[in-house]
């Protein structure tokens, strides 16, 4: 599904793009699955990419500038190492891997090979969380920030799904905190503090899990402490069966006022309400192309065209604290992977 999203937002016109995409192939399982892909996504659109019935074939592709990775998060260590191998950028999913032993060693085989490598956190690079972050850390329009409270869900009962279904296998990643709790720890760790990667502070955490059959988590929720600041974030996740969410679905806690964020779910943020002390809120709402992978891609696109093996918002030293603590909320809450060592 995200490999759909993410083409099809790269085909849409924008007068005020910063890059041209052209999708220059379509790597699949099989022609057949590559063909209907786009038949379904990109009949209109005017490009006619190159139809492959395996993944190896895009990376030996010399016209595929960047590969882009969107299939399951087991599956992101042994797709990145093989495109790297055969010296192609790389932009990929997150969780950008199962682990944080995976993710060093996939990072370590772009800085061998000297090619670029991001994880595709999109919603990091929305003008509006640009935006939000610009009022918060620089100009301090709440003061200083001191929780903040981030909750993603979705209406899905794990326990009927079958059992090869991603999302509760735990070969493949299953729960929901690879899948969506990563999001609520994003809106975390960049909403407490302006800083990423090796700037940035490493809060403690807490955390709990609850799990089903098979060891497959259905909430999670994480308590950040940062001991130097006293802010805190509290940030929940959960595929529960009849869950319905409340609109506004962060809120950001500073000594002037609040921020509110709202949009369908947390990974497509939409608007957000400030509110100071003593005066009227404002509303800052956002546009965006299709769902907004246009951003992302657009920022790997100027990496590249400077010569950068690293993006600066999602730099490598950022990947690795994201799955650090990740790892830990897991391993505390007995959250297994097969491919775990503990």
């Amino acid at each position: 599904m995200i490999s759909e999203w993410f083409v099809i937002d790269l085909l849409i016109p924008r007068p005020d793009a910063k890059a041209h995409h052209i999708i220059q192939s379509i790597g699949s399982s099989s022609l057949d699955k590559g063909q209907k892909f786009v038949n379904s996504y990109m009949s209109s659109s005017g490009q006619k990419p190159k139809i492959y019935g395996s993944y190896e074939e895009v990376y030996k592709d010399s016209e595929v500038d960047v590969v882009y990775i969107g299939t399951p998060h087991a599956f992101h260590k042994r797709n990145c190492l093989d495109a790297i191998a055969r010296g192609k950028n790389v932009l990929c999913e997150k969780a950008f891997t199962l682990t944080t032993k995976e993710a060093q060693e996939v990072l370590s085989a772009a800085k061998e090979k000297g090619v670029f490598v991001m994880e595709a956190m999109w919603t990091r690079f929305f003008p509006l969380m640009k935006k939000l972050q610009s009022l918060l850390h620089e100009e301090k329009v709440i003061g200083d920030v001191t929780r903040v409270f981030c909750d993603f869900g979705l209406d899905i009962d794990i326990t009927k799904l079958p059992k090869e279904s991603r999302l509760k296998d735990p070969a493949l990643g299953a729960g929901s905190l690879l899948d969506i709790g990563i999001y609520s720890l994003t809106w975390g760790i960049t909403c407490l503090e302006g800083k990423v990667g090796e700037q940035a502070q490493d809060p403690e955490v807490v955390s709990t899990q609850t799990l089903v059959e098979g060891g497959v988590d259905v909430a999670s929720a994480m308590l950040l402490n940062y001991k130097h600041t006293g802010r805190q974030g509290i940030l929940t996740s959960t595929t529960a069966p009849g869950f319905t969410g409340d609109p506004f679905f962060a809120r950001i806690e500073g000594t002037k006022g609040f921020v509110k964020v709202e949009g369908e779910t947390p990974s497509m943020p939409e608007s957000f309400t400030v509110t100071r002390n003593g005066a009227e809120s404002k509303k800052y709402g956002f546009d965006k192309p299709g769902r907004g992978f246009c951003y992302e891609a657009d920022a790997v696109a100027l990496d590249l065209q400077a010569g950068r093996k690293e993006n600066e918002t999602m730099p490598w030293s950022e990947t690795i604290r994201v799955m650090k603590i990740l790892d830990g909320v897991r391993k505390r809450g007995g959250a297994r992977f097969p491919v775990d060592d503990w």
